[in-house]
């Protein structure tokens, strides 16, 4: 636990889980009649231990945080808070994009597997490799107290508490609903997965994404980078300044890899499947050194890639006998 800057305490909560991070950041933001909790970590016994024995620390009791924000709701950002408003009292605050997935992700997840299943073989996937992936992701949802937000927020809106008045930011990409919090008279932007310091964040096309995620990112990043910030409070690792050039680093990480999808397709019109096999992923990784997990994330990851650059009418989409092709035009 560190007071990173005046009234902004930043939490690291345990992730039990080792196809990720190993920790989530939320931060608790001081005002003058409670506390604002932004994101909520897992819904695991450590990760509340953590979050309660840090909160005793600090001289602050559960009834105290008044309001919790969801930057977006993967089971590391959203997990808990459902058990954070049952002992505080506290509103949950979500974008209404958000909002729509959770019974859907974490309730009633029949429909969203079969979207799955359908996308994956759509897009070259063989049928005996598809039931692993599409089933690499079921078994979160036990990290998740599903419990609907008291309020929506959209781009533009604000959140007052103490000191601290933050313009929410629309930031679609990692997650379509996903949102920021800035505070232009402090400078601080709270970035959750949408910008981080040393990884980009998983950009993927799914059932449940927005259109050309990978594009509206980009997008996201460049209108973002027009803000005044010295301090970026983000979702993993820990806060880091230089936020012009990480925005810079990150737009160009996305263009080496259109780079390498492009190289690899040659003049050959090749599936998502195909073309996701041969990428280098992480430190030096191929296909088959990934967990299923990571390969669905692949497999969904270059199809983000692939619909931004037929987008931009860079390549060709093929669809044809159920199998989608791309191709350089």
């Amino acid at each position: 636990m560190t007071e990173v800057t005046p009234g902004i305490h930043w939490i690291k909560l345990p992730i039990d889980d080792a196809r990720g991070p190993s920790h989530i950041n939320a931060y608790l933001v001081r005002g003058d009649v409670g506390y604002l909790l932004v994101d909520s970590g897992w819904n695991t016994d450590s990760s509340f231990g953590t979050l309660h024995n840090t909160l005793v620390k600090i001289g602050v009791g559960f009834e105290e945080i008044s309001q919790i924000l969801v930057t977006h709701v993967h089971p590391d950002h959203y997990g808990m808070a459902g058990r954070i408003k049952k002992l505080s009292g506290a509103t949950i605050a979500m974008h209404p994009i958000e909002k729509d997935f959770i019974e859907p992700r974490y309730v009633h997840m029949e429909e969203l597997l079969h979207q799955t299943d359908r996308m994956l073989v759509d897009n070259g996937v063989p049928r005996d490799e598809m039931e692993k992936l599409r089933d690499a992701t079921v078994g979160l949802e036990q990290f998740i107290d599903p419990t609907p937000p008291d309020i929506t927020l959209r781009d533009g809106d604000t959140i007052t508490t103490g000191e601290f008045t933050f313009r929410v930011i629309w930031t679609p990409g990692h997650s379509s609903g996903h949102i920021c919090l800035y505070e232009p008279d402090k400078k601080i932007l709270l970035s959750g997965d949408h910008i981080l310091p040393k990884i980009t964040p998983n950009i993927s096309v799914h059932p449940q994404s927005i259109e050309n995620p990978l594009g509206r990112y980009i997008e996201s990043l460049k209108e973002l980078r027009q803000l005044n910030v010295e301090l970026i409070l983000p979702g993993h690792d820990q806060p880091f300044t230089g936020f012009a050039p990480r925005i810079d680093e990150i737009i160009h990480h996305h263009e080496l890899r259109n780079r390498e999808i492009l190289s690899v397709m040659g003049d050959q019109a090749r599936t998502t499947y195909q073309i996701a096999r041969e990428i280098i992923w992480g430190v030096n990784s191929r296909w088959h050194d990934l967990p299923e997990f990571h390969q669905r994330m692949a497999v969904f990851e270059t199809l983000a890639h692939l619909e931004m650059m037929a987008a931009e009418s860079r390549i060709d989409k093929l669809p044809g006998k159920g199998i989608i092709y791309y191709r350089q035009n």
